[in-house]
């Protein structure tokens, strides 16, 4: 996990231009929207959105009301980020199982 969470900082200091930062510089618990955290604002959200989209082939319904908690902190994040590529590996699985099974 801890080489997604770097991962996911490198992302956020390149689509963000945050060059003054380093991935170092991010706590993995700071909240990224608050001022004692990163800073960031809801257009940050939205590009923060985009770049998890091209990156990750995943969609984040911007309406779900969880959103905003994996858009806390990196930790967070990866969180939602590992439980989206198992979601995806568990259903690569049922895909093939059935094409074993020839259904």
């Amino acid at each position: 996990m801890d080489s997604l969470k770097l991962e996911i900082k490198q992302l956020l200091i390149e689509a963000l231009d945050l060059e003054d930062l380093s991935p170092a510089d991010i706590d993995d618990d700071a909240p990224l929207f608050e001022t004692d955290g990163i800073g960031l604002d809801s257009i940050d959200a939205l590009e923060i959105g985009i770049v998890l989209r091209k990156q990750y082939q995943f969609t984040i319904a911007a309406n779900d009301e969880s959103t905003r908690e994996h858009f806390r902190s990196v930790s967070t994040l990866a969180a939602l980020v590992a439980s989206q590529r198992a979601g995806q590996c568990e259903a690569a699985d049922a895909v093939n199982d059935n094409i074993r099974k020839g259904e």
